[in-house]
């Protein structure tokens, strides 16, 4: 009988302040929602704020792990890890960025493999860039969610990246659209045909808004509250998930 391994699901962008990395943690507290165990691991190596949002003490993170594994001096993957509730634990960035360019990108595929037995979602915050670390993560991803705006460059990019993964066959991914964070106000028919791509997802303008500032400085995750379980936004992160995890 085959062993279960986690699904591993990537939440990115094309550009910075698309509301990616709170996206990542509303995803988080739906799935301890449902009591499904998951881990995020914060690839947003040059800047992650994971643990920061959600007020955690990091005495090892990512680098320390990887320095480990290089080193031959690997202990105990939970030594590592850092646990938020029962079914959420966290894998932080790395607290130095000036660690990042030591991280070699062999090693994030043996992570994820180790971590795949133990849990049943691997939730990844990754940044923009297309870099090595990125297309292994990619590469190991059953899906990968794009939060995006209506920001003029944050369409073109996305259009680019769609081209990509066209001539790469690949069909793994998801598009949605933050419109909470969008400053331009194109209509949804222009900015699926400017993609030639229809948006997957959308997040209504007032999603991000109510009590967030609060709850960050809290350390909370807002879709764990019950003020937000009937929320529009929540509703459109449950049907995501639902596709994801059928």
């Amino acid at each position: 009988m085959a062993i279960k391994q986690a699904k591993v699901i990537t939440v990115t962008s094309v550009k910075g302040g698309t509301g990616k990395s709170t996206t990542a943690l509303a995803l988080a507290g739906l799935l301890s929602n449902r009591k499904i165990k998951t881990i995020i691991v914060d690839m947003d190596l040059h800047s992650g704020v994971i643990s920061a949002t959600l007020n955690l003490k990091i005495n090892k993170d990512f680098y320390t792990l990887v320095n480990d594994y290089m080193n031959h001096n690997l202990k105990e993957l939970d030594e590592y890890i850092v646990k938020y509730n029962d079914y959420i634990d966290v894998l932080s960035a790395p607290k130095d960025p000036r660690s990042v360019g030591k991280i070699s990108s062999y090693y994030i595929d043996l992570i994820l493999k180790k971590l795949k037995y133990r849990y049943d979602v691997i939730l990844i915050d990754t940044n923009h860039i297309i870099d090595d670390i990125n297309l292994i993560t990619f590469d190991n991803s059953d899906d990968i969610i794009y939060v995006l705006t209506s920001d003029l460059m944050d369409l073109k990019n996305m259009k680019t990246m769609l081209a990509i993964y066209k001539d790469m066959g690949l069909k793994n991914y998801y598009l949605v659209l933050n419109e909470s964070l969008s400053q331009d106000h194109v209509d949804l028919y222009s900015i699926n045909s400017f993609l030639e791509k229809n948006i997957d997802y959308i997040l209504p303008s007032n999603y991000y808004l109510k009590n967030m500032k609060k709850l960050i400085m809290q350390g909370k995750i807002f879709t764990l509250e019950k003020q937000y379980q009937k929320e529009k936004g929540t509703a459109v992160l449950n049907q995501l998930l639902d596709n994801i995890l059928k």
